[in-house]
């Protein structure tokens, strides 16, 4: 088997094949959801930095940079604003894959799109095909990709190079030299992801730009050795255990699209804490309880909820999104894990600092075993008047087996924008985005 001549098939497909209601919805739905996760990091560094040392390389452009408010190059765009999506931790979910196909996908193929002056329908065409490719070959080498690599940064290199071959007219030949360069260009390692620093924000704004880098390549004749993916020293061999598995990233190509199955988080935290937060609002809410009620709390999750997210003494707000100690501190003191959850004085609260001391979190080899297409945490949570309280929760809100409504998406857009637009610029937005024919541009009205 080629895997690329395969997803680069399935992709140039996406160019003339009739689009369903539901995955032309999906679409205008992925792109809501990115700018609601956008628009707040747009104001937080390592946007903010990164626009400020850019700007004279910006160039002649019609694609917007949301963190500054000026046009510039498509790929001079998309490289910032996929760093403002990646910031504040809300940004969409393939969960099988483990992966993030919103912050770099939908910022290349935006800014790509609006600096052609594309139509909307051509725009979700790249966008469905670029989610396609990601998510297709994140199934392919996970779990095993995630020890040293993140997906986010890597497979989103290759979503972008999707997105933008597509919207730059590529066939399936064009398409898949596409994906086989940008396979040379995917990098971002663990040690980034889980350490201090803002490279991890970084990493899909480089995926966005490297992904179109690729596609305007390949558009121009540039070509890719065969195998990039599947052969003996191809992407996947390089990455994880094997040269992939191909059949599951395969299955139903050309009848379901991942677009419609994505996660839409419903808290601004790391993803592998969701599922001890909805059972833990599962308990308090089934017995009344209180923080004071609570002696102690033991989560025991899968191996990334263990390993990435045991942080007892967060200092930084980035720390803190990877803090399960935290956030469920967070979630029974003040109601909601959302922005106002990593500002300052919540960071700095003695109360929840306090409740923190009382939680702890281990690995469940079962549940493990079940990641990444389950996504579960079991909970012992003792109270002081001696009773003890055991909980298991098997899907996290927001996945596909427990979506967001429409309204409730509607409601975290609303949410999330409103820290950075008025609330006539976010409506005016949100129009655009769900019943106009026509690609936004800039925001503000």
């Amino acid at each position: 088997m080629d895997a690329v001549k395969e997803l680069a098939a399935i992709a140039a497909d996406w160019r003339h094949r009739p689009l369903d209601a539901d995955v032309e919805w999906a679409a205008r739905r992925a792109l809501l959801d990115w700018f609601a996760t956008t628009l707040p990091g747009c104001v937080q560094p390592p946007a903010t930095l990164l626009a400020g040392a850019l700007a004279s390389q910006r160039g002649t452009g019609g694609a917007w940079c949301y963190v500054d408010g000026r046009p510039g190059t498509a790929r001079h765009a998309a490289l910032i604003n996929a760093v403002a999506s990646h910031t504040v931790e809300f940004d969409d979910i393939f969960r099988d894959g483990g992966y993030h196909p919103g912050s770099p996908t939908v910022a290349a193929a935006l800014a790509l799109a609006q600096d052609r002056g594309l139509p909307l329908e051509r725009f979700h065409r790249a966008l469905i095909a670029g989610y396609e490719v990601g998510c297709r070959v994140s199934l392919a080498i996970q779990p095993s990709h995630y020890v040293h690599w993140h997906i986010t940064s890597t497979v989103g290199t290759i979503g972008a190079a999707v997105a933008g071959a597509v919207l730059l007219d590529c066939d399936a030949t064009a398409i898949g030299h596409a994906i086989g360069l940008a396979t040379s260009f995917a990098g971002g390692h663990q040690q980034n992801l889980q350490g201090e620093g803002m490279a991890k924000a970084m990493h899909p704004g480089h995926a966005a730009d490297a992904g179109l880098l690729a596609a305007f390549a390949a558009a121009a004749g540039v070509t890719a050795a065969p195998g990039a993916l599947d052969g003996a020293k191809g992407y996947a061999a390089a990455t994880s255990d094997s040269t992939g598995d191909w059949d599951a990233a395969l299955e139903g190509g050309g009848q379901w699209t991942p677009i419609t199955r994505m996660t839409v988080k419903n808290h601004g935290c790391c993803g592998h804490i969701f599922p001890a937060l909805d059972g833990l609002r599962a308990i308090m809410e089934a017995e009344a309880l209180s923080p004071d009620d609570i002696a102690s709390i033991m989560v025991e999750g899968y191996a990334a909820t263990a390993q990435m997210c045991d942080r007892p003494t967060p200092v930084s707000a980035q720390e803190a999104r990877f803090s399960l100690q935290y956030c469920l501190a967070a979630q029974m003191l003040t109601g909601a894990v959302r922005l106002a959850a990593f500002e300052p004085e919540t960071l700095a609260r003695a109360d929840i600092r306090a409740l923190m001391q009382r939680i702890a979190v281990t690995e469940a080899p079962d549940l493990s075993a079940a990641y990444p297409r389950r996504r579960m945490a079991r909970l012992a949570v003792r109270l002081h008047d001696g009773r003890e309280i055991h909980h298991t929760q098997h899907v996290r809100k927001g996945d596909p087996e427990a979506p967001l409504t429409n309204e409730e998406i509607i409601q975290k857009y609303e949410e999330l924008a409103a820290s950075v637009l008025s609330e006539k610029e976010s409506n005016r937005l949100m129009d655009i985005i769900l019943n106009q024919d026509f690609i936004p541009r800039e925001v503000n009205s």
